[in-house]
C-alpha cells in the first residue's frame, strides 16, 4: 500500500471566512473609523479630499491625490483614502461619462464617448487630448462640487456619531 502526500492546509488567513467572522471584521473596521483621532472638521476635510480625488479618472493615483489634498487641507488622510472609493469598479463608467459631459458642456461641443476600457495609459492616448481635456475639466468641477457637498453632509453626521458615543461613555461612568 502506498502513501499519498496531501498538500498542506492553507494558512488561516487564506481560509474562507464564516458569516460571524465577517460580521466581527466589519464591526472592527466600523469601530476603528468611529475612534479615529482628530477633530470632526479634520475628519470631514479628509472625506472631502477623498471624494474630490475619487472623481478623477486617475486609476491607482486617486489615493495619492486624496492623501495629498488631505495633507494640504490638514484633513485626516485615512478618511481621504476611504473616501476615494466613491469611484469603484461599479461606478467608474457613470461617473466619468458624467464628468465628460460636464467638461463638454463647459468647453462646448464634443461627441459621446465610451469609457468602458480606460484602464491603461495606451487607452487614454488612443482617445486623444480633446477627450482627455474635457474629462479632466469635468472631473475637476464635479470633484470640487462633490467634495464641498460631502464636507457639509459628513460634518453633522460625524459630530452626531461622536456626541452619541461620548454620551454612552458618560452613562457608563
Amino acid at each position: 500500500m502506498t502513501t499519498v502526500d496531501l498538500p498542506p492546509s492553507p494558512p488561516s488567513s487564506m481560509r474562507k471566512m464564516s458569516r460571524p467572522q465577517w460580521r466581527r471584521l466589519l464591526r472592527y473596521v466600523y469601530l476603528r473609523f468611529l475612534r479615529l483621532q482628530g477633530s470632526s472638521e479634520q475628519l470631514t476635510r479628509g472625506v472631502a479630499s477623498g471624494v474630490f480625488a475619487g472623481c478623477f479618472p486617475l486609476f491607482g493615483f486617486q489615493t495619492l491625490l486624496g492623501v495629498g489634498v488631505a495633507t494640504v487641507l490638514r484633513g485626516n488622510r485615512l478618511m481621504a483614502v476611504a473616501a476615494t472609493w466613491v469611484s469603484n469598479p461599479l461606478t467608474y463608467v457613470p461617473i466619468f461619462a458624467f464628468n465628460y459631459q460636464v467638461g463638454a458642456w463647459l468647453l462646448g461641443g464634443g461627441t459621446a464617448q465610451n469609457f468602458g476600457g480606460l484602464d491603461t495609459l495606451k487607452s487614454w492616448m488612443d482617445m486623444g487630448t480633446e477627450v482627455s481635456v474635457r474629462l479632466m475639466l469635468g472631473s475637476a468641477l464635479v470633484g470640487t462640487i462633490a467634495g464641498v457637498a460631502s464636507y457639509f453632509v459628513s460634518l453633522p453626521l460625524i459630530q452626531r456619531v461622536r456626541s452619541r458615543r461620548l454620551a454612552r461613555q458618560q452613562q457608563k461612568l
